[in-house]
């Protein structure tokens, strides 16, 4: 088990005013956090729903809410974790969320053994969606933890040439996803998490359609697809994944590319874009 808690930090585009009333506030809950959400502070803090983790019923416990922070006990696979979300105002516009949990081990996320292995791109979802909800924006849709499917569509406000130059020239998906990545944008081409030089077993591309699709077999969780199809200058952008364990759906993976969607969007759309989730 990882002795140090999950960390992220995250850069929310309204006022800290804002933002602290958006962790507590039932309404803006049920927006960028879960479908069902109870909270009567200072005894209550609780969610579920489809798109959390173990979310069958509510299985927080709050440990302490103030103006700044949020800290409760969340049961996951057995697990007594915690999990503090506390915001700092970076002006008078912008604040810095400060996301840190407890339990979480990165080996989880290759073995797919724990549920908590999700963690990570969990909140990096969560955490975009509550910049998306306070900018007036359409949210990504999440991750839903009760499917073995997994198909995704968005329309980005772009033409389908833009998208598809994101998806596939290794500069643009880098800045964009947050973490160095080398592509081979041709049939048999090296998908390369962390570049060629960090990564002895990249994925492989399986197809490449310009401004239509690109296709990556990922090994052991199955193969990503992302169909592109343009129209008046906007593109619906479908994400497939498939030939994986149905009975041990990579959501780890899958939540990966979800928030990685939600910023490709924001990456397109926004002239001023700056990243949700800092380095």
């Amino acid at each position: 088990m990882t002795t140090e808690p999950l960390t992220i930090r995250a850069s929310i585009p309204a006022p800290v005013e804002r933002v602290s009333r958006a962790l507590t506030d039932p309404d803006d809950l049920r927006v960028w956090l879960a479908e069902h959400v109870e909270v009567a502070l200072p005894e209550r803090f609780a969610f579920w729903g489809r798109t959390t983790p173990e979310g069958d019923a509510p299985h927080q416990r709050l440990l302490h809410a103030d103006e700044r922070t949020v800290r409760f006990a969340w049961l996951l696979d057995g697990e007594e974790t915690t999990s503090e979300l506390s915001v700092e105002a970076d002006g008078d516009d912008r604040t810095i969320l400060t996301l840190s949990q407890t339990h979480f081990d990165f080996q989880d996320v290759i073995t797919g053994k724990s549920i908590r292995g999700v963690l990570e791109t969990y909140w990096s979802q969560v955490l975009t969606n509550l910049a998306e909800h306070l900018e007036g924006r359409t949210l990504t849709p999440m991750q839903d933890y009760t499917s073995a499917d997994m198909r995704v569509e968005v329309e980005i406000d772009a033409p389908a040439s833009k998208v598809f130059h994101a998806i596939t020239d290794s500069e643009a998906v880098t800045r964009w996803f947050g973490y160095k990545i080398e592509i081979e944008p041709y049939e048999g081409g090296r998908f390369a998490m962390g570049g060629f030089d960090n990564n002895p077993a990249p994925a492989k591309v399986l197809e490449v359609v310009p401004d239509q699709k690109l296709a990556v077999d990922w090994g052991d969780v199955g193969v990503g697809t992302w169909e592109l199809a343009g129209s008046g200058g906007k593109t619906r952008l479908t994400l497939v994944q498939s030939g994986f364990d149905q009975a041990n759906p990579p959501y780890a993976g899958w939540g990966g590319f979800l928030s990685g969607v939600a910023e490709l969007r924001r990456y397109l759309e926004m002239p001023d874009w700056k990243p949700v989730i800092m380095a």
